[in-house]
């Protein structure tokens, strides 16, 4: 009793007391970090960890200075259990702030705004409002932001149905819609661009409120210390650029492929692309590119037609100018198989040729650029953004200076002159996405996927469900249903 009584004295004369939240993380080394699995949040690529969510939170760990230790929760529902005992210092589930929320987590904004639409099968009518869809069944995520809006909205509408479903994620929901196996639908607007080029006859009706920005949540009872750290770093990583070239990392390239051009390029995955496949995969390694890479530009230039001719007499299904095929030594531009050798090559050449300084998946969409306007315009792009005190290292930045190349006010102050540089940011934004459903649908071959040394950025979905020799279990019918565990994840560049 006399040792208690002294150590209890101590304490108090020392002034000890509970270290705060932030404290207590320095001290173990280590930030609990709950997420689920997202193309919004977190995923397995080919090259590891990534999402626009981890990769932030994978900065502020390294902020702090200690291990980021992930756990991957079912769904919304597990991460805020977690978070609401407290066995995680921050959750990751692409939600916003909500009333409901004060009392059990604290949220911070991440950047990213979205907000919840509905959607529906194309082949029904559109509905205009909410009043239009009485009597039927919106069909929406466990734990999402979408039942908060529609508790608010019901006082204004009556009977308005809806049905939430644990087992599944937004492309699993989606997915259903696409199938008609449900008419309609609420989804989160980022989740929806992130996955709609593969749901082709999915389309948006109407959105039930304002965008909000996505939130990172922490729990309630932890004290302000971790929160405060988190909201300085937000601050720093905003004003330095970091927050934005995350978002035209994973959101800036998906606003393209319309209904017509996502349900054609599925035709032609199915109808074409077996047929040069083999040559993809084949010239992908030998110049250590990501065949899936190699079969985007492919179909951008061409659309996978061998005999295609430009009227400026650029030919083959790599569209080779005729300097071009001469300089990399292609006899035969409309022959399929020098065709992709010569692109695979010039590219390769192309793509060496940007600088070792900037980063991935930056480089590839310099190099991207180069290969369809040049590599002087890009420079002269890249000087044009450095003279505006902009970083003419990053895509994001440049991308905002190709166009103005059109214009003689600018082109004039170049070396290289006038360019149509609107083209190469489409050229690129398309083949961003031609890659991502690529990637969705087919693997790497062994030697690309083992290799640690390649220079190019292809993330992918770490499943097993996807069949090693081309199209998933269900096939390139985009319209049949996904199951679960293969409707997760779009990969993205």
């Amino acid at each position: 009793m006399l040792a208690c009584t002294l150590t209890l004295t101590l304490l108090t004369l020392t002034g000890c007391s509970q270290p705060s939240t932030l404290q207590e993380i320095r001290n173990e080394g280590v930030l609990h970090v709950i997420t689920r699995v997202a193309p919004s949040i977190y995923y397995e690529g080919r090259n590891g960890p990534t999402g626009y969510d981890y990769e932030l939170v994978k900065l502020f760990a390294e902020e702090l200075g200690v291990e980021l230790r992930l756990r991957v929760a079912d769904d919304n529902t597990d991460v805020l259990s977690v978070l609401s005992r407290d066995f995680a210092h921050i959750g990751l589930a692409g939600l916003s702030a909500q009333p409901l929320f004060e009392r059990q987590y604290k949220a911070l904004p991440t950047g990213i705004e979205a907000q919840s639409v509905v959607v529906y099968n194309r082949d029904l009518e559109r509905p205009e409002a909410l009043k239009d869809l009485i009597g039927q069944t919106l069909h929406l995520v466990s734990d999402s932001n979408h039942e908060y809006q529609l508790q608010a909205l019901t006082g204004a509408v009556q009977d308005i149905l809806w049905e939430v479903h644990p087992g599944l994620d937004a492309a699993g929901i989606l997915a259903r819609v696409e199938t008609g196996e449900v008419s309609y639908a609420v989804v989160s607007s980022n989740e929806l661009e992130l996955n709609h080029v593969f749901f082709p006859q999915v389309k948006q009706a109407f959105a039930l409120g304002d965008a909000t920005e996505l939130a990172w949540l922490f729990p309630a009872n932890q004290d302000d210390s971790l929160v405060n750290a988190a909201k300085t770093f937000f601050e720093k990583v905003t004003a330095d650029g970091t927050v934005a070239q995350l978002s035209e990392r994973f959101y800036g390239h998906l606003d393209h492929l319309n209904y017509v051009g996502a349900r054609t390029f599925m035709h032609h995955v199915e109808n074409r692309l077996p047929d040069y496949k083999a040559l993809f995969m084949d010239n992908a390694s030998v110049f250590n590119m990501d065949w899936r890479l190699l079969a985007a530009i492919g179909y951008q230039e061409s659309h996978w037609r061998p005999n295609a001719v430009s009227p400026t007499g650029v030919r083959g299904l790599m569209m080779l100018t005729r300097n071009t095929a001469n300089y990399i030594g292609i006899n035969n531009r409309l022959d399929p198989e020098e065709s992709i050798q010569g692109g695979a090559k010039y590219f390769r050449m192309v793509h060496e040729r940007i600088p070792e300084r900037i980063a991935e998946p930056d480089r590839t969409w310099f190099a991207l650029a180069s290969y369809n306007v040049g590599y002087g315009h890009l420079e002269d792009a890249r000087k044009l953004t450095e003279g505006a005190g902009k970083n003419p290292d990053r895509w994001m930045d440049v991308k905002e200076f190709l166009p103005l190349l059109a214009q003689k006010e600018w082109y004039k102050k170049t070396r290289f002159g006038y360019a149509r540089g609107h083209e190469p940011v489409l050229y690129v934004q398309n083949i961003r996405r031609y890659y991502d459903v690529l990637a969705r649908m087919m693997e790497p071959t062994e030697d690309i996927a083992a290799a640690t040394d390649s220079p190019f950025v292809g993330i992918e979905q770490g499943s097993s469900g996807d069949q090693a020799d081309g199209l998933s279990a269900e096939g390139a019918d985009m319209r049949a249903s996904l199951p679960s565990e293969l409707g997760i994840i779009p990969p993205t560049l």
